[in-house]
């Protein structure tokens, strides 16, 4: 037997090489659609893995004979206060509708619809307006308030017996820069109310001249009187 040509050796050596990535290619090609899957189901895993966005109002459910609200007041005189009442946002920045002073919203208490969102600034405003709101609230209404900045100033007897009618205790002894929230009501009994009071206080507060901004949460009984 001759020599062979060097082409035909170059050949028999390809050979091999060409079928083993013809088979490597073909195994790749058959398992493309198991590698999709496996990554869409690692991306799956990842998005429940992930905390779902938390909306304006992370509320606690509550009983179908109560409301859900959530009060956050002003947090020194930068970040104006949230009022929520059923999971949704009512007085707020973003609605523009909060400001300083003390922040109301009166809702209905039995069918839980919306009354009156206002504010009232108690440093160089008038107390009679906030006064004549309070005397026209009517029985069987929810009173929720925040405070914004300062809460005090222009606030006075009467206008401090009226929220204490609603059912405030903290209302007596609110001063300069106090940071409050409270939900009561016109009628309301001691379980209809609640709220939270945080004193300026220049050895403790967290914002030089501010204490540190309240948070309340919870249910409320819808009026059955």
């Amino acid at each position: 037997m001759g020599r062979q040509p060097r082409w035909f050796l170059w050949c028999l050596l390809l050979v091999p090489v060409v079928l083993l990535l013809t088979l490597s290619l073909q195994q790749y090609l058959s398992s493309a659609p198991d590698i999709k899957e496996e990554l869409l189901r690692a991306l799956d895993q990842n998005k429940k893995k992930g905390k779902p966005r938390a909306g304006p109002c992370p509320q606690r459910s509550c009983p179908q004979d109560q409301f859900s609200f959530l009060l956050q007041s002003g947090a020194a005189n930068v970040v104006s206060p949230k009022i929520c009442f059923q999971d949704k946002l009512v007085l707020g920045q973003v609605l523009n509708n909060a400001g300083v002073g003390i922040n109301v919203v009166i809702v209905n208490g039995r069918t839980g619809d919306m009354l009156r969102t206002d504010f009232f600034n108690m440093y160089s405003g008038d107390v009679k307006p906030l006064v004549a709101l309070l005397q026209g609230v009517e029985a069987g209404s929810v009173v929720l308030m925040a405070s914004y900045d300062d809460p005090s100033t222009k606030l006075s007897n009467d206008a401090r017996q009226l929220i204490s009618a609603l059912g405030s205790v903290s209302v007596k002894s609110l001063a300069f820069r106090d940071c409050w929230v409270f939900v009561g009501g016109k009628g309301a009994s001691t379980n209809r109310t609640m709220e939270k009071h945080s004193k300026n206080n220049k050895a403790t507060n967290k914002y030089v001249q501010w204490p540190e901004m309240v948070e309340l949460q919870g249910c409320i009984p819808k009026y059955l009187g």
